[in-house]
């Protein structure tokens, strides 16, 4: 849009046409008193009533400023200055805070119940100034009128006179949108405030008026855990109370134009809280009886409930704190033993009190898990383990009788925040740990005396005793979970939410426990549970490992065929195109697009025959494709190597490898708590893969025709079935004669009794004692060699039952 210069007219008119036909589109009167301003030189801006302003914009400057001159003309303004009048904004209201009080007050009318109709009327009038709302506050304070407005209130209600009450409400919602931190000294005074909150009960939009005064008198009761002696404390907590009833439950929820009008009321309940804990604080008499009453094995149940419940609520009040006044606070808590204290009672059988307990302890978590961890960490020199503060938020949350599970949620959130590397200390403390940091001895402390707590329903209900009873020998749902009950599955989703995080954040702490206890062997029985998010729960523990790409987790799969329990989900699965699915799928796109050689070796040479009828995505073929690759680079490579140096390479015989195996698998438990995984040792079993690989390869082959044998059998739907034993003893190589587990390119057991799931290096001895291949000879090189590593300082990491 364009203006014309003709579109002045008398110097007193603008108009805006439109340039294509020239038709009117807008025509403003120049006003003598309007404010116009200029911006950015192309745009003049006015505002011509209440909330409607105007804006023109021009294409050229030119043409802005030929407008320009003609409005600064008519209101004989010089046009170099860029805002024609002073616009009231701010400065106005800084200007008018120095004003002298008694200048320019409004007048307020008589304070008569003929009046309370312009009463009301002035009052809702002036809340869209700010200018206005600070004058008729001033008036409001200099002439005593609350107090004689309320004693018309008095005078209107004994005549029940209910024009009178409406008005009243009016005014008295008008006075606490004025937002004036002196008025509301005298409003929520001992004398006024029942009286104020009775002016707000008789809002004209209800048919009948509310109760308030009747609630706060003789419903809410003020309760005393230990009577307070101090009288201007309790006066501040009846107050503070009172006016959060008004705020909270009294005044309807501010609109978008109000939101600004309460702020100084939501200030004055803070400052209240402030003051009361400060108060509090201070009386450590008043604190110490407290503890002492809320440990006292004599407190009866009531008694111990509402002291938990004050404690809440203090904790609550302490959030309004500053950062260092809150410090101080939290330690003095400590002092006088507020965790001792929390122990006793998140153990006890009321459900409102633990409930209690636990707010109590996750404001303490939230402000500092430093001081929680080293509470517990002192408190396991004297205490058994069962008592442990930990142990009890885990006991709790293992015990949790809503069937939802919120407060093992809420628990659990702690629990992962107290375990948290990211939140704990980096720097010893010497005094305490003899240079240890604060990570190493919490994290050698939780795994040592909590975690068994933690992952004992999980161990329960996958144990094979319990589950394999039930088991009906070819059920593709043989290794159940027991119970399988919806509360039960959230549960143990929990728990392994938990041991993910673990697994991402602890590194050598949790990789012991994993191989120690077999913990993801007991993990992968959950696939087979009928909740697809325990099911989906225990696969994401399964990709977090693996997501780590370390050689320790992948021969721990790998001897243990764990991929068997995921491909029977995924066969299971059928064609559903299902977030299982998507997320089997997903595990071994990993694996193929990091290229994990052993994993990969691992799958296509035990369960590709299984597998390559899956087709609707390229995951498989290119595991396989990955898999010959590797295969023909190993070749090469040994190929390239002279003969002499090649048959010193290779001249380990299969039995020496397996013996070997047999001892990382077999070594007694190291002390409890010690890592058994030193990240050194990766090195060397990647070297040893490509040496057991190509020997493998030469006894498969020579197999290929007794294998047929022992593929899967395939089911009627065209897939295969592979039966999963979670044993551990299968895992640690240890004889087993129940184990039913066939893998598609396992021997049968040899006269030795190996474990079937020992696939790759298993199938090459025992190809070798049926004399299919005569075992290799041992060179004294070789034996040196081995000496060598026998003496290496590292230890081996090894599975524990």
């Amino acid at each position: 849009m364009l203006i014309d210069s003709s579109a002045v007219e008398h110097l007193s008119r603008t108009l805006l046409s439109s340039p294509s036909h020239g038709s009117l589109l807008l025509e403003s009167k120049i006003n003598p008193n309007t404010a116009y301003q200029k911006q950015q030189d192309t745009l003049i801006v006015w505002s011509e009533a209440e909330n409607y302003d105007l804006a023109l914009s021009f294409q050229e400057k030119a043409g802005c400023d030929e407008i320009w001159e003609k409005i600064c003309q008519v209101q004989g303004k010089d046009p170099s200055v860029e805002v024609t009048q002073d616009l009231i904004d701010e400065s106005e209201e800084e200007r008018f805070e120095e004003m002298p009080e008694t200048s320019h007050l409004i007048d307020l009318p008589t304070c008569e119940l003929n009046k309370l109709e312009e009463i009301a009327d002035l009052v809702t009038s002036v809340l869209s100034s700010p200018i206005r709302r600070e004058k008729l506050a001033l008036a409001l304070e200099n002439e005593g009128y609350i107090k004689k407005l309320l004693q018309l209130f008095q005078v209107c209600e004994n005549l029940e006179n209910t024009e009178g009450l409406h008005h009243l409400y009016e005014i008295i919602r008008g006075i606490l949108f004025l937002n004036k931190a002196t008025l509301f000294e005298v409003m929520f005074s001992d004398e006024c405030i029942m009286d104020v909150v009775g002016c707000l009960e008789y809002d004209p939009a209800l048919a009948q008026p509310k109760r308030h005064r009747e609630f706060l008198t003789k419903t809410a009761k003020f309760k005393e855990v230990i009577p307070i002696t101090d009288s201007e404390l309790r006066q501040k907590i009846h107050q503070t109370y009172r006016v959060q009833y008004i705020q909270d439950i009294i005044l309807p929820t501010p609109s978008v134009f109000e939101e600004n009008f309460l702020s100084t009321l939501t200030s004055f309940i803070f400052f209240n809280k402030v003051e009361i804990v400060s108060m509090l604080q201070e009386d450590e008499k008043f604190l110490s009886e407290v503890f002492a009453q809320l440990t006292d094995e004599a407190t009866d149940d009531d008694k111990r409930r509402e002291l938990v419940n004050f404690f809440k609520e203090f904790c609550a009040f302490s959030q309004t704190l500053q950062p260092q006044n809150r410090d101080a606070f939290f330690k003095t808590l400590a002092k006088l033993g507020i965790l001792p204290a929390l122990e006793i009672v998140m153990g006890m059988d009321d459900l409102q009190v633990r409930s209690a307990a636990t707010d109590i302890f996750s404001y303490l978590v939230e402000f500092s898990p430093s001081m929680v961890r080293e509470f517990v960490m002192q408190e396991a020199q004297q205490s058994d383990d069962d008592i442990l503060l930990i142990n009890v938020v885990i006991e709790q949350m293992i015990c949790d009788t809503d069937p939802e599970l919120g407060g093992a949620v809420q628990l659990m959130g702690l629990l992962r925040t107290l375990i948290d590397p990211e939140n704990m200390l980096a720097t010893a403390n010497v005094r305490k740990c003899k240079g240890k940091t604060e990570k190493s001895e919490f994290l050698n402390f939780f795994y040592n005396h909590c975690m068994h707590v933690l992952t004992a329903p999980l161990l329960a209900n996958t144990s094979e005793d319990k589950c394999g009873k039930d088991a009906v020998v070819g059920s593709n749902k043989s290794n159940t979970i027991c119970p399988d009950n919806y509360q039960t599955a959230q549960l143990l989703a929990l728990i392994l939410e938990l041991l993910t995080f673990c697994v991402e954040h602890h590194t050598y702490h949790i990789k012991n426990y994993i191989m120690n206890k077999d913990l993801l062997r007991r993990v992968l029985v959950l696939m087979n549970s009928k909740h697809t998010f325990l099911a989906l729960c225990a696969l994401r523990f399964m990709r977090r490992i693996i997501g780590l790409k370390d050689e320790f987790y992948n021969r721990y799969i790998t001897k243990g065929n764990l991929f068997e329990p995921v491909i029977n989900a995924l066969l299971d699965n059928g064609t559903r195109y299902n977030l299982l699915n998507s997320a089997v799928i997903e595990l071994f796109e990993f694996i193929r697009v990091e290229d994990i050689k052993s994993l990969t070796a691992h799958i296509v040479e035990n369960f590709y025959k299984a597998l390559e009828s899956i087709e609707y995505v390229q995951t498989f073929k290119g595991l396989k494709t990955k898999y010959e690759q590797e295969k023909d680079r190993q070749n090469q490579k040994l190929n390239s190597v002279p003969s002499i140096l090649r048959s010193n390479r290779f001249r380990r015989d299969a039995r020496a490898l397996e013996e070997d195996e047999e001892m990382w698998f077999n070594e007694d438990e190291e002390e409890e708590g010690e890592a058994v995984v030193p990240p050194i040792e990766k090195s060397k079993q990647e070297d040893d893969f490509p040496d057991s690989y190509e020997k493998f390869m030469e006894t498969k082959k020579a197999k290929e025709s007794e294998d047929k044998e022992n593929l899967p059998k395939r089911t009627s739907a065209g897939g295969f079935k592979f039966t999963f034993s979670h044993s551990a003893s299968a895992a640690n190589g240890a004889n087993s004669t129940n184990n039913k587990s066939v893998a598609a390119q396992t021997s049968p057991a040899s006269s030795n009794g190996s474990s079937s799931k020992n696939i790759n290096l298993t199938t090459a001895v025992t190809a070798a004692k049926q004399g299919s291949l005569v075992g290799l000879v041992d060179y004294p090189d070789d034996e040196e060699e081995e000496e060598e590593e026998e003496t290496s300082p590292r230890k081996r990491p090894r599975l524990g039952s």
